[in-house]
């Protein structure tokens, strides 16, 4: 998202810097094709309760965007209001009592950044200019999550511009049926989030990461083996394995095994990276770097600078899965071997998460996520390329449980999002609070 320092305004269709402005919303440098009628960049609280109240008074949906990292480009849509929450993103960190209220335009590497200066700790996107709106909203998978909760499950309020252009507080006591919807609707969410508060952590004492690298001819060797240790890695340690076509240090199609870790000391680090060394595929890799102390804002860029580049057109898909990977690996060969050109990438993450979760509506994940990021920065592609992470996440689906709405793409393949059960749950809050269906629903939903 290309974010302006200058004064928001309302921009008509139409207008000479209308494509600039709607455009330049969007991580993503693919052009949907959608317009809306109007985009309205709030400066405030008061912008958001004018826009609301507009919207419904001239019939308009509404569309969201605090970040502009939807892959999707959730809310770019056709007619209807395009709301830019990019200037909402004050910070405000109460050390005394751990806690901090944000803006949802506020950017994950500069909370990181302002957190760190009171060695403290919130899980964060993964990626430095991630919006927090966004990223919370569909529950938050970042830094330490598997050890530290989804960071929406840290979410202990939000103040938030409903349909009828009310602002209103939620939380465990007041609304707390917005606070529940608000912990994992994502882009379903039926209200503008204005502010979130945000219970903080201590900051880790040590922050690194150990790196191996493999040939992509090990891949069968290498996923076999990370599925069946994934189960026993430390609840701190990420254990991720990433497909490029200009791996690390090899500059050629590789697995990249990254796994950053977050611990109270060096020797608590050691211990839950060891699994890498000791593994009976290390002699495989082409290379393997020791633990290496790397703050969390290196690692925000460093994984924008290599993996997540900007100007570039992407397509992403995903799925969670409980199934062992030997199944799997036919598939997982046929993606490799027709991945697009870097940055195209492929992630499978090690998740495991824990048996139970606060009554929220975040309520779907599994053993393993598998995500295919298709990046393409040239005019001219192969349509194969264009279509390379849904066509896979297709033929696949038998063994999915559903999706991630990080990475969804409702609008190419509708698929399971949330737990039934929550879903209806959802649905007949949304009746309650939005009945004239003012903020836009879900591309493609499956129910």
């Amino acid at each position: 998202m290309k974010r302006s320092a200058g004064k928001g305004r309302i921009i008509a269709k139409g207008e000479a810097d209308f494509d600039a402005a709607l455009l330049g919303t969007s991580f993503n440098a693919q052009d949907p094709g959608r317009r809306p009628a109007l985009i309205v960049q709030a400066n405030d609280d008061t912008d958001v309760v004018a826009a609301v109240r507009q919207a419904k008074d001239r019939g308009l949906t509404i569309g969201i965007c605090s970040g502009g990292h939807s892959w999707a480009q959730n809310h770019i849509r056709d007619g209807g209001m395009m709301l830019d929450l990019s200037r909402l993103n004050s910070i405000a960190i109460n050390a005394a009592d751990g806690t901090a209220v944000i803006g949802p335009g506020c950017l994950a590497g500069d909370l990181n950044v302002a957190l760190c200066r009171h060695n403290l700790f919130f899980p964060v996107a993964h990626a430095y200019t991630v919006g927090m709106g966004g990223f919370l909203l569909q529950g938050g998978f970042g830094w330490n999550s598997r050890a530290s909760g989804m960071a929406c499950q840290s979410v202990t309020g939000i103040d938030v511009v409903l349909a009828d252009g009310t602002l209103v507080h939620a939380s465990e006591t007041e609304n707390p049926e917005l606070l529940w919807a608000a912990r994992g609707a994502g882009p379903g969410f039926f209200g503008v989030v204005v502010r979130f508060h945000l219970k903080l952590q201590a900051r880790p004492k040590f922050v690194g990461m150990k790196v191996q690298v493999f040939r992509i001819c090990h891949l069968e060797a290498v996923m076999t083996w990370a599925d069946r240790v994934g189960p026993s890695v430390a609840p701190n340690a990420e254990f991720q394995l990433v497909l490029d076509r200009k791996a690390m240090g090899i500059f050629a199609h590789g697995i990249q095994v990254l796994t950053p870790v977050l611990a109270n000391s060096w020797a608590e680090a050691r211990a839950a990276v060891a699994f890498i060394d000791n593994s009976p595929i290390r002699k495989l890799a082409s290379f393997t770097l020791p633990l290496l102390p790397v703050s969390l804002n290196m690692m925000m860029k460093g994984g924008e600078n290599t993996l997540f580049l900007p100007n570039t057109r992407w397509t992403a898909d995903s799925m969670w899965m409980n199934t062992p990977v030997e199944p799997l690996l036919p598939a997982m060969r046929r993606i490799a071997d027709t991945q697009p050109a870097s940055p195209s990438h492929v992630l499978w993450l090690n998740w495991n998460g824990p048996a139970t979760r606060p009554d929220m509506a975040f309520s779907l994940e599994a053993r393993t996520y598998l995500a295919l990021y298709g990046g393409l920065r040239n005019e001219t592609t192969n349509p194969a390329d264009e279509s390379w992470s849904t066509d896979h996440m297709r033929a696949m689906q038998d063994h999915s449980v559903g999706i991630q709405l990080a990475d969804e793409n409702l609008g190419r393949r509708p698929a399971p999002f949330m737990a039934p059960a929550n879903l209806v749950r959802l649905d007949a809050l949304r009746v309650r609070y939005d009945p004239d269906g003012l903020f836009n629903p879900y591309m493609g939903r499956v129910p």
